[in-house]
């Protein structure tokens, strides 16, 4: 059963516009980082990528490049020292597999993950299609379930308990994700760009699913489903509801971030099954200018390692 009638549409001036990059690269993403009190920096001639600027142990600066696509590596790094990094570490994670970075003289740092993404081009049809038969069975027990969803733009409020139960899971599985005031800031730097679909049983909110709208694509933040809420199959019917008002907004690709079948083996089963299909990051590199090229050999060796 659905409630949207209260949701706010996706605005026309920030719904899915030319711009195809990963949530790090995203204007969206800079707005939030900025009102978050952080200055990332801009690179004009690099198709304003992001680069965030952090220091290691209160001291050591590092620059970050996250989720970019490298088409263009060794002039990156030469703006790099352009811009007043002429000595400064710079970590790498492109958006895809860039070997010529181990020409250049970057250490392979880990190997790349994979991430899901799944295409919302097509009619409603084509979406229920390429769903696996498992989550279309999931998915049809719950839309005969007594669940009743709901859309609105996320609340401003750091003690929502979607933010809460996300903090508790990371605790518990010793892992991190986005502070919570970044996600805040996300939702109030971009109004109606920050999604969130609840669960309803009755009186009681069983699952909720958080959606980052930034150009044309979208990103699956954050999601919590209770026993009552995976007893019903909530999680599946959410994940449609977004997968279908995504769809009729015009984004065509939603990022479902990475699949780790060691430590979340229900997870990933769960996104694959959506009908996503795994997409190879570039890996995590290091590059330091003062050496460049000399590490060369090494970086190489490294590469082929990591491949072995």
């Amino acid at each position: 059963m659905f409630d949207l009638s209260s949701a706010d549409p996706m605005p026309h001036a920030t719904s899915c516009d030319t711009r195809d990059r990963a949530l790090p690269q995203s204007d969206e993403f800079a707005k939030a980082l900025r009102l978050s009190g952080q200055t990332p920096l801009r690179l004009d001639r690099m198709q304003d990528m992001i680069v965030l600027r952090r220091k290691f142990w209160g001291r050591i600066p590092v620059a970050m490049i996250n989720r970019a696509d490298l088409t263009k590596p060794a002039r990156l790094l030469e703006i790099l020292q352009e811009e007043g990094m002429p000595r400064t570490p710079v970590l790498l994670s492109p958006e895809r597999p860039t070997p010529e970075l181990a020409r250049l003289g970057a250490l392979p740092l880990m190997t790349p993950a994979s991430v899901a993404v799944l295409d919302l081009g097509g009619t409603r049809a084509d979406l229920r299609a390429r769903l696996q038969q498992k989550w279309r069975n999931r998915l049809n027990a719950a839309e005969n379930a007594n669940l009743r969803v709901t859309r609105q733009n996320m609340p401003i409020d750091p003690d929502h308990w979607l933010l809460r139960a996300d903090s508790a899971l990371q605790q518990t599985r010793g892992y991190r994700s986005w502070p919570t005031a970044l996600t805040l800031a996300y939702a109030q730097s971009n109004p109606g760009q920050a999604k969130l679909f609840q669960a309803h049983l009755g009186n009681d909110i069983v699952a909720g699913v958080l959606i980052l709208t930034h150009g044309d694509r979208a990103t699956y933040h954050i999601a919590h489903s209770t026993e009552a809420g995976k007893a019903q199959n909530a999680h599946n019917l959410l994940m449609w509801s977004a997968m279908e008002w995504l769809a009729a907004k015009g984004c065509h690709s939603l990022d479902l971030g990475v699949i780790n079948t060691e430590d979340a083996e229900g997870l990933a089963r769960f996104k694959l099954g959506t009908g996503a299909e795994l997409r190879k990051l570039g890996g995590t590199w290091l590059f330091w200018p003062p050496l460049g090229r000399r590490l060369a050999p090494l970086a190489r060796l490294d590469l082929n390692l990591m491949r072995a």
